[in-house]
């Protein structure tokens, strides 16, 4: 009986925190899927669609967590699975989000990489700079240290349709350049269009250093090519 009423106290103690909290989730089939300008599908061929889809749930008093997942097709791997956790806060009109994000590579656990990440935000501008723990960085040994800049700007340029374009740059370890792989950019450029009840429809060209990539693909091409990556999502 006291465990019961212990737990009944906790659980109303609890309340408020839920109730100042907001759970959604989202869905997404992508023609092809991108990461910092490399495809993550090294079949043969410029369309190899992917299904992606994750959840936050953000608390009032700003801090997050939340899971990301992808399909891909690489090495033997075929799911890629994000977990992350931050806070997010606004000092002086600029919006700012700290945290650390774990990507996941069940069929392939050397590719497994922390980061830890920190964002800005001022009206349509947005900058992200994320910075390699782990030893590995996505397969590649001695990756630890590497760092990755993203600048990004998103504006409604015409009632529910928003033109997005980034550009970003990655950064290795001496040590990894002196193994052959060299720093690269990558870019997107794209708008969105809200079609309303959640669905929105996406378009973007994506590519990046068409030399400077460190995975192969299955029919010889660069990782980087450019590629239209056209998208549907539902948000709930």
């Amino acid at each position: 009986m006291k465990f019961t009423k212990t737990l009944a106290v906790a659980a109303l103690a609890a309340l408020p925190m839920i109730a100042s909290a907001q759970l959604s989730a989202n869905v997404s089939l992508v023609s092809n899927y991108k990461f910092r300008g490399q495809d993550q599908d090294l079949r043969a061929g410029k369309f190899t669609p992917a299904l992606q889809g994750g959840f936050d749930y953000a608390h009032a008093s700003g801090f997050y967590v939340g899971n990301w997942n992808s399909t891909v097709d690489w090495a033997g791997n075929s799911l890629e699975s994000d977990f992350y956790a931050g806070y997010k806060f606004e000092a002086g009109g600029i919006g700012f989000d700290v945290g650390a994000l774990r990507y996941q590579y069940p069929g392939a656990a050397a590719a497994n990489t922390t980061e830890l990440y920190l964002g800005l935000g001022y009206g349509p501008f947005s900058a992200k700079y994320s910075h390699t723990v782990t030893d590995e960085y996505f397969g590649l040994t001695d990756g630890k240290g590497t760092g990755y800049l993203n600048l990004a700007y998103a504006q409604e340029i015409a009632p529910k349709l928003t033109l997005k374009a980034s550009v970003g740059f990655t950064q290795f370890k001496s040590a990894v350049n002196n193994a052959g792989i060299p720093d690269y950019s990558d870019y997107s450029v794209g708008v969105a269009y809200d079609l309303g009840n959640g669905f929105s429809l996406g378009g973007a060209l994506v590519g990046g250093s068409k030399k400077n990539s460190f995975l192969g693909k299955a029919d010889g091409a660069s990782v980087n090519q450019n590629v239209l990556v056209v998208s549907i999502t539902k948000a709930m």
